[in-house]
């Protein structure tokens, strides 16, 4: 006897896996019939359509994922001309500290739920970085896009401006009225750094900052200049090393600035890897953390604190960026119509507060 839509939705899922028949692919029929919902109200459902009922979706899609239910991808693109694909360019870095994990993690969680597949695409240091954002273009192989890393003017803004591609940055650039994007303000961060280094009689500050092509080293550069020059402070940011470096280089920099320049009583970093570096050096030269030198660090991962105490540490939650920015993009595809969701997370000074 063909059950009604309240009874199906009081079935386990051991129950819905039961009506499976013996060597059947599940299909949108399978869930039709499992479900007694009609195979339109079915696919609608499935494609989140604004007309179907929130309770229908759910009992929809907890049917689809109990019998293991997979859209055909190519039917799906012939027949809307999307993918229900975002995908994630991201560095492939070496790095294991780094924000890179914990953001494709934060937008994976948010878009789970959502008929949108996350796919995460790699791009090398030694490659043009348009490269994999002109391939997902040309061959349509995704609705939508995330990347980071940003630069004032980013020909990959640029580009998908150009070709009006939906897509939000993690970082701004010089056309972020236009698009969709999650910042973090590093001229703040750089700000608060120095505030509070002052207040700990710190007077000659040496910063290792990301690659100055980036939007957000630049960001760095400007907070940390307008802030010694307004305290009075001497700085010096490092020309011959960045925090894309490896460790060993970092350190091997730090120590030489250490011995050639004993003045140096605190280092700002923009990564927990700079950070670690820069303490092994400063303890290799015989120099205190925490009394005769200081290394301030922000970090998205809060393990530097269980390396050394006596460091100082800024957390920059780059779970709310993954989120913030899966949002975006699904308001990009499902409700365009609206203004691009736009975020700029400012780091507090906790000392004035």
């Amino acid at each position: 006897m063909k059950k009604t839509v309240a009874e199906v939705s009081l079935l386990s899922t051991e129950q819905l896996v039961s009506q499976v028949l013996p060597g059947e692919r599940p299909t949108q029929k399978t869930i039709s019939r499992i479900s007694g919902l009609a195979v339109a109200t079915v696919s609608r459902a499935l494609g989140d359509a604004p007309d179907i009922g929130q309770e229908t979706k759910q009992l929809v899609r907890r049917v689809a994922d109990a019998i293991g239910y997979v859209p055909n991808r190519a039917g799906v693109r012939l027949r809307t001309g999307r993918t229900n694909v975002i995908s994630l360019v991201v560095p492939a870095e070496g790095d294991v500290i780094n924000n890179t994990s914990r953001l494709t993690s934060s937008i994976a969680q948010e878009l789970r739920g959502t008929r949108f597949h996350l796919n995460v695409l790699p791009w090398f240091s030694d490659e043009d970085s348009l490269r994999p954002i002109e391939y997902i273009v040309e061959t349509r192989s995704a609705d939508a896009v995330i990347f980071n890393m940003t630069e004032p003017e980013d020909r990959r803004v640029e580009y998908l401006l150009k070709h009006n591609f939906p897509f939000a940055t993690h970082g701004r650039t010089k056309w972020c009225e236009r698009h969709a994007y999650y910042d973090y303000d590093n001229s703040a961060f750089m700000r608060v750094a120095i505030n509070r280094l002052a207040a700990r009689g710190r007077e000659n500050i040496h910063a290792i900052l990301p690659p100055l092509n980036q939007n957000y080293s630049q960001d760095m550069k400007r907070g940390l200049e307008e802030a010694c020059s307004r305290l009075g402070l001497s700085y010096r940011i490092a020309q011959n090393v960045d925090s894309d470096q490896s460790s060993d280089q970092i350190r091997h920099w730090i120590k030489n600035r250490l011995q050639n320049s004993p003045e140096v009583d605190a280092i700002v970093s923009s990564s927990s890897k700079t950070a670690i570096a820069a303490i092994v050096a400063i303890e290799q030269m015989g120099r205190k953390l925490g009394e005769d030198i200081d290394v301030y660090s922000k970090e998205v991962i809060p393990v530097l604190k269980m390396f050394r105490e006596n460091i100082v540490v800024e957390f920059e939650d780059v779970s709310d960026a993954g989120r913030f920015l899966a949002k975006a993009v699904l308001q990009l595809l499902l409700e365009p119509e609206k203004k691009p969701m736009q975020h700029l997370e400012i780091p507090v000074d906790r000392m004035r507060h």
